[in-house]
């Protein structure tokens, strides 16, 4: 038996995995899988394939192409969401702020440094023609730490998954006062090199398994109250996620990497572009 440890954000994009897991798709090819969940997001998951706490991360694009850059050994391998993350920005309900414009100079709650709450806000505050250098943070760790912040008004603003958030916009703990898509597809599947070189054979299999699983995974028998149910989320909410939500099969293109990495270069936030191909590996 292979055991590989797996991480994700526990939000309704890794259902798939659970569902596969809970079937036993993995052990009935020798391969027991375990998933490690990381509400901290892409920061905490960047950080646990460098100590080897997790094998395999279900990652924000941006944030793994930062880290690898930085000396992660890990290499992508596959696209795992290709539509855009649609990061909703948000105030306290409470809050004086009720636009975009009214946000900028204000700080920005960040679940670490290097997080895709942290790169988004500079990707935000570009679109909205900011300076950059002058951005403020705080460190809130989680969306719980972030619901602590912006009650309590250490920070001003935040930004997480759209619909991941909605349940606490419905209950007037925040306020949305915009979105920001990224501008590329949203998450990938990294590996740490280790393991590619070492499993190879298994972690064919487990990118086959996901494969067929996510290739027809909006026409499951009523996997939107499934969702909705597992998720704490209203129905017509998920039925909008699912709408606006592709998931893929293929690696991601050297052409979307480099954009990623020219956007990121722009921004300060990494010091140098290296050729696509040193971020991916086909498996």
């Amino acid at each position: 038996m292979h055991t590989i440890k797996i991480g994700g954000v526990p939000e309704h994009f890794n259902l798939p995995w659970h569902l596969t897991i809970e079937d036993q798709s993995y052990l009935r090819n020798d391969i027991q899988l375990e998933w490690i969940n990381f509400p901290g997001g892409t920061g905490a998951m960047c950080e646990a394939l460098r100590n080897k706490d997790i094998d395999i991360a279900i990652i924000l694009t941006e944030g793994i192409v930062k880290d690898i850059i930085a000396g992660n050994p890990s290499r992508i391998v596959q696209t795992y969401i290709q539509s855009p993350l649609i990061w909703g920005i948000h105030v306290g309900y409470h809050s004086p702020y009720y636009s975009i414009k009214d946000i900028e100079n204000t700080s920005a709650a960040i679940s670490r440094y290097g997080s895709g709450s942290h790169l988004m806000a500079y990707i935000n505050a570009q679109k909205n023609n900011w300076d950059t250098s002058t951005l403020k943070f705080e460190v809130i760790k989680n969306l719980d730490g972030a619901v602590e912040a912006l009650t309590h008004k250490n920070a001003d603003y935040f930004m997480w998954e759209h619909f991941t958030t909605k349940p606490l916009v419905d209950n007037k703990t925040f306020r949305r006062i915009a979105d920001c898509p990224t501008p590329w597809p949203c998450f990938v599947v990294a590996v740490r090199e280790e393991i590619i070189d070492s499993k190879k054979l298994q972690l064919s299999t487990i990118l086959d398994i996901i494969n067929n699983t996510t290739t027809d995974f909006k026409n499951i028998p009523s996997i939107d109250k499934t969702l909705a149910t597992r998720y704490d989320q209203k129905l017509q909410d998920i039925r909008a996620w699912l709408n606006l939500t592709e998931w893929s099969q293929s690696l991601i293109t050297n052409q979307t990497l480099q954009e990623v990495q020219e956007q990121l270069y722009q921004l300060d936030i990494i010091d140098k572009i290296i050729d696509p191909e040193k971020l991916i590996t086909r498996v």
